[in-house]
C-alpha cells in the first residue's frame, strides 16, 4: 500500500516538479517564434460573425502563444518512458514504480499521444493562418474525423482484445450493448471532444481538466488499478504545472494539442475504469460548455435567434459583465464538487 500511494501521489508531484522545470524553455520557444494566432478570431464554426467574442478576445488572442498544452502530454509522455526504462534495472522499488501496462496504461498513453499530435497540427496551422478553418486551423470536419479515426482504434481495442462490450450503469451492474460497444464508446470520445470548447479563459480549462483527471486517479485507485491510478494522476501534476503558468495574466494557451490529447485519453480512462456513464458527471462543466455551443448553434440556425450573448458558456457570463476571474474560479469550484460527486457515485455504485 506505501509505495502504491508513493507511485500515485509520488509520481504526480514529480509531474507537475517537471512541468515547471521545464516550462521555461517552453515559453522561450513558442515566444522567440511567435506562435500565437496573428489575428483573433471574428467568426464561429458555423460561419456566423461574433461581434461580442471578439470584442472580448480580440487582445487576448494575439501576442499569447499557443500550444502550452504540449506540457499535458509530453511531461507525461516522457515520465512513463523514464520509469519503464528505470524498472529494467534491478531493484523492486523501480519496478513497482512502472506504470506502463498492457492493461491498463497503452491505450490512454497511445490516444493522448496520437490526439495531441493532430491538435498540434492543427495549433501550427492556425498560427501560420494556413488551413480551411476561418484564421488558419483544421476544418471542424477535419478534426472531427481525425478524432473518429481515433476513437475507432479505441473501440477495436476495447471490444476485441480486452474483449468489453457492457458499461456498468451504478448500482445496477452491468448492461450490455454486444455489437453497439464501439460505436458508443466513439460517440462518448466525440461528446467529450466538444466539451474542448472549454478552453476559453485564462486558467479555466487547466483548473477543470486537473479535477477530473484527479477524480478518475481516485476512482481507478479504490479499484486497484494502480498503473492507470498512476497514469491519471501524472496527468492531473502535468495539468497543474501548466495551470502555474496559464492563471492570469496567461504566460501561454493549452491549445488544441492539450485539449484533444486530454479529452481522447479521458474517455479511455473512462471506459477502463468501468465509470463512463458517471463522465458527464465528474466532467459536468465540460457538458455545459460544449451543451450551451450546441443549443446555440441550432437556435441560430432553426429559429434565427441566440438564447445566449455568446456561447459556450462562460464566455456568456463574460459578457453579462462577469470578470473572467470570477468565471474561471467559479467554474473549478463546480469541477471541483461534480469531480467529488461523480467519483462518490461510481465508488459507491460499483
Amino acid at each position: 500500500m506505501n509505495l502504491d500511494v508513493l507511485k500515485v501521489f509520488g509520481l504526480s508531484a514529480f509531474a507537475f516538479a517537471i512541468g515547471v522545470l521545464v516550462t521555461p524553455l517552453l515559453t522561450h520557444y513558442l515566444y522567440k517564434h511567435q506562435l500565437w494566432r496573428k489575428d483573433a478570431r471574428t467568426h464561429s464554426p458555423d460561419g456566423s460573425a461574433t461581434p461580442i467574442f471578439h470584442e472580448l478576445h480580440k487582445e487576448r488572442e494575439v501576442k499569447v502563444p499557443r500550444m502550452g498544452g504540449i506540457l499535458v502530454w509530453a511531461v507525461p509522455l516522457a515520465i512513463t518512458i523514464l520509469f519503464w526504462i528505470i524498472s529494467l534495472l534491478d531493484g523492486a522499488l523501480f519496478d513497482k514504480l512502472n506504470f506502463l501496462s498492457r492493461s491498463q496504461t497503452w491505450l490512454p498513453l497511445f490516444t493522448l499521444v496520437a490526439a495531441a499530435l493532430v491538435g498540434l497540427a492543427d495549433d501550427l496551422m492556425q498560427v501560420s493562418g494556413r488551413g480551411k478553418y476561418i484564421a488558419g486551423g483544421m476544418s471542424f470536419l477535419g478534426r472531427v474525423m481525425l478524432v473518429i479515426l481515433i476513437a475507432a482504434v479505441g473501440a477495436w481495442w476495447f471490444y476485441v482484445k480486452l474483449d468489453v462490450s457492457a458499461v456498468h450503469v451504478p448500482f445496477f451492474g452491468e448492461y450490455e450493448l454486444g455489437l453497439l460497444f464501439p460505436s458508443f464508446f466513439v460517440i462518448v470520445m466525440l461528446a467529450t471532444f466538444s466539451g474542448g470548447v472549454i478552453d476559453g479563459l485564462d486558467g479555466l480549462a487547466g483548473g477543470v481538466m486537473a479535477s477530473i483527471f484527479a477524480a478518475y486517479a481516485g476512482i481507478a485507485f479504490f479499484q486497484n488499478q494502480i498503473d492507470l491510478a498512476a497514469f491519471s494522476a501524472v496527468i492531473a501534476g502535468a495539468i497543474g504545472a501548466f495551470l502555474w503558468f496559464n492563471i492570469p495574466p496567461a504566460r501561454f494557451y493549452m491549445g488544441e494539442t492539450g485539449m484533444l490529447g486530454l479529452t481522447a485519453a479521458l474517455t479511455v480512462i473512462a471506459f477502463l475504469t468501468n465509470a463512463v456513464l458517471v463522465l458527464p458527471i465528474i466532467a459536468l462543466p465540460l457538458v455545459l460548455d460544449a451543451g450551451s455551443d450546441i443549443i446555440q448553434l441550432f437556435s441560430k440556425k432553426f429559429f434565427g435567434r441566440k438564447v445566449f450573448l455568446v456561447a459556450p458558456l462562460h464566455h456568456h457570463f463574460e459578457a453579462k459583465g462577469w470578470p473572467a476571474y470570477k468565471v474561471v474560479m467559479r467554474a473549478w469550484v463546480l469541477a471541483a464538487v461534480s469531480a467529488i460527486v461523480g467519483m462518490v457515485i461510481a465508488l459507491l455504485g460499483a
